[in-house]
């Protein structure tokens, strides 16, 4: 009896269909000559004892000399992690099967973590039995048979689980360390950290960040409408002004003249290549461009496309395919004749020379580029119909030919104020004709694109129109699913050491299979949410950021190269062990960089974040407390008393002074001589009270007060000190 191990049941009964089994047991498949079982993802996974010891800061780090396995863990009824029994019990099941087979079929998914999967179940139970992988890249019914025919050798992916292995134990080190580091410092709650998550959190703040603290600066631009021929075209001044009288000078300058000179012309051909076809990332992109998806769902929707055997492997890393596939896609092609949208497309590659844009077999990593297979799709959902559609436009544009255009550049001058007009006349749309996408918008500030008439230099052009269009500096717009997948594939851009950028030019965080896990779990953990298509970070996401982003977990070329030393791992160049080693050190001194974090201000997020209708603090932001005699912050001790100068402040007057800085005029405060005065309260730098007379009327006393009243902290827990009295404060007047 032959065992067929597969990742999840839906794709055990595909497999089970193909070699003829067909009886339905206890946790598997059986017939002719085969059993058919399969895991539920993550099965197993790695623990150590160190794992349950207090979280103390001095019991970290956990280095751990070696892992051991134990099913998967689910929350139970008490709260309490507790192995899941449906995990215990199919375990058993797979270990019974092993243990009666011949040999065993390895039918996991064909990648670093479907490889994992299978191993670790291998070794918790202990299986000795031969195995074999199967190697595929879609389920349809013909790759499965040739799949079988042609099983690989197990020992051919050791350096697939090295690696996998290797980038398991990393996350468990730095992940428990990390975390347990900065939930010390915290001080209340888990505070999750991890080498893919934090880098990508920090993206997101650190672009939140500067649309938020980007100062506009306004600047001006003439366009104008002139005629050429007959023919009305557009210019504009080819650089912005940035003062409003030179612009309505220069506007003025153009009316009396009335006309454009054409100084300079360029008219060229070019020819832009076709996209190349999409891996997973890509087409998480494009389908949170268009569709608005999430990553995530876009994953989970090709995973069903995959799994309904209409779509190849969709966790991949490449946009190419090698040549024997390159042979398949006329096939492919012809197929999608009967597509509604895209069937005239399809129907004019018929016969003609597909494009090897996307043809390149040393690029082809796992798997191959995202394809259609040759299955036609029946019953799909709306939006398993619109992801699909992606990937067979995607296919059509990749091996249709280039878009060929004439692009003409033009430059005016009207008294030496130049204007520049664009415009790029289509010859053949080649790929562009398969989505037929409509021109995007001018941005502000710069020219259209148009369908220009012929100009020569010299031509003297009327001004029909003319207006002053103020305009104003804009800063890079939030981060997107579809721009923060853009960056964490090249992070390396993000690099400010150019030598340092190109030595990274290649390399992203996180893999096509898992970025979309990281965004959701940074989202789950509360660290950012969802703005339209917006991702901004929350008050305690950027308190995490703000504490750890000049920290070694925040380091994105760092965690870029780990995804490299991963890679080298797969093709022999480098040992698990060596990378290994690396990370224990790197553990060691990350956590030792978080615990000697002295800034109170994440503890503060946190409290203020358990209690969101507090008053903040105005040193720290923690809540703060409102006593009989004075408002305390719970996390600094910062005090402000109820008591000044004679006057006892009501909730509603402190609340004021607190939240906004600062109280209209108040009458009886009572100097030491009893005289009594009014006069308005604000918070200096220190967030402490000082009078300010600057909004009482004449009569009042002119003088401004600046000292800051006496204040004292008192210690959390402790009784607060009586108010101060009459004699305790200094003369003002």
């Amino acid at each position: 009896m032959i065992v067929i191990i597969a990742e999840k049941p839906s794709v055990a009964r595909e497999l089970a269909q193909i070699v003829g089994a067909n009886k339905r047991e206890d946790g598997y498949i059986s017939g002719n000559g085969y059993c058919v079982t399969w895991a539920f993802g993550h099965l197993v996974q790695i623990v150590t004892p160190e794992s349950d010891v207090p979280w103390k800061a001095e019991n970290l780090p956990i280095l751990p000399s070696g892992f051991y396995l134990e099913p998967g863990q689910r929350i139970g009824p008490d709260g309490k992690r507790q192995p899941d029994e449906g995990y215990v019990r199919q375990l058993e099941i797979i270990r019974k099967l092993f243990d009666e087979c011949e040999y065993i079929i390895n039918a996991g998914d064909a990648g670093r973590e479907g490889e994992l999967i299978q191993r670790y179940i291998y070794a918790y139970v202990g299986c000795t039995k031969p195995v074999k992988r199967l190697w595929i890249s879609s389920l349809t019914d013909k790759a499965i048979r040739e799949g079988l025919a042609q099983l690989h050798e197990s020992s051919e992916f050791d350096t697939l689980y090295a690696a996998g292995k290797a980038r398991s134990e990393a996350d468990w080190l730095v992940g428990i360390n990390a975390t347990r580091a900065l939930s010390i410092i915290a001080g209340k709650g888990v505070r999750s950290l991890g080498r893919v998550q934090t880098p990508t959190l920090a993206m997101v703040c650190k672009r939140y960040l500067e649309n938020r603290d980007f100062v506009p600066q306004p600047f001006w631009n003439i366009r104008v409408t002139a005629q050429k021929d007959g023919i009305p075209f557009k210019a504009v001044t080819k650089e912005r002004l940035l003062d409003r009288e030179k612009a309505e000078a220069a506007l003025e300058k153009v009316q009396a003249l009335g006309q454009l000179t054409v100084t300079k012309m360029e008219k060229k051909e070019k020819s832009l290549n076709p996209p190349y076809l999409h891996d997973l990332t890509s087409l998480q992109k494009e389908a949170n461009k268009r569709l608005n998806l999430a990553a995530q769902d876009t994953l989970d929707i090709a995973q069903k496309l995959y799994e309904k055997k209409v779509l190849t492997y969709p966790r991949t890393g490449s946009k190419f395919v090698p040549e024997d596939v390159f042979a398949t896609l006329p096939s492919l092609i012809a197929q999608q004749q009967a597509h509604a949208r895209f069937g005239r497309a399809a129907a004019a590659l018929q016969g003609q020379q597909l494009n090897k844009h996307s043809v390149d077999a040393t690029k082809v990593t796992d798997h191959h580029a995202l394809l259609p297979t040759e299955v036609v799709p029946q019953g799909l959902s709306e939006m398993e119909q619109k992801v699909y559609d992606l990937v067979v436009a995607r296919l059509l544009e990749a091996v249709s030919p280039k878009c060929d255009m004439i692009s003409t550049s033009v430059e005016l001058n009207a008294d030496d104020l130049v204007f520049s007009a664009k415009g790029n006349i289509i010859v053949r749309p080649g790929w562009k004709a398969v989505m037929n996408d409509k021109p995007e918008k001018a941005k502000e500030g710069e020219e259209e694109e148009q369908d220009l008439p012929p100009f020569a230099v010299g031509d003297i052009t009327p001004v029909t129109e003319l207006e002053c269009v103020e305009g104003k500096t804009k800063p890079k717009p939030l981060h997107t699913e579809a721009t923060l997948l853009e960056a964490m594939e090249h992070a390396g851009k993000e690099v400010e050491d150019e030598d340092l950028k190109s030595a990274l030019k290649d390399v992203g965080i996180g893999t096509p299979a898992t970025r979309a896990g990281e965004i959701e779990t940074i989202l789950k953990r509360g660290y950012i949410v969802r703005d339209k298509k917006a991702l901004v970070p929350t008050a305690i996401g950027l308190a995490i950021y703000q504490t750890v982003k000049d920290k070694y977990i925040a380091n994105v070329e760092m965690t870029g190269r780990w995804e490299t030393s991963l890679s080298k791992i797969v093709d022999g160049k480098v040992s698990a062990q060596a990378f290994d080693e690396s990370i224990r050190r790197y553990a060691q001194a990350l956590t030792s960089e978080i615990l000697a974090i002295s800034d109170i201000s994440l503890k503060a997020a946190v409290m203020a974040e358990a209690e969101p209708e507090a008053i903040k603090c105005p040193k720290c932001g923690g809540p703060m407390r409102i006593w009989d005699t004075n408002v305390k912050c719970k996390v600094c001790g910062h005090s402000i008393w109820r008591t000044v100068a004679g006057k006892e402040l009501s909730d509603s007057m402190l609340k004021k002074v607190i939240t906004t800085g600062q109280t209209q005029v108040l009458k009886g405060f009572k100097s030491k001589a009893g005289k009594e005065f009014d006069a308005a309260l604000k918070l200096d730098s220190e967030g402490k009270i000082t009078f300010d007379f600057s909004k009482v009327n004449e009569n009042a006393p002119k003088q401004s007060y600046s000292q800051p009243l006496n204040i004292t902290t008192v210690a959390e827990g402790d009784t607060p000190p009586p108010p101060p009295t009459l004699d305790d404060m200094p003369y003002w007047m």
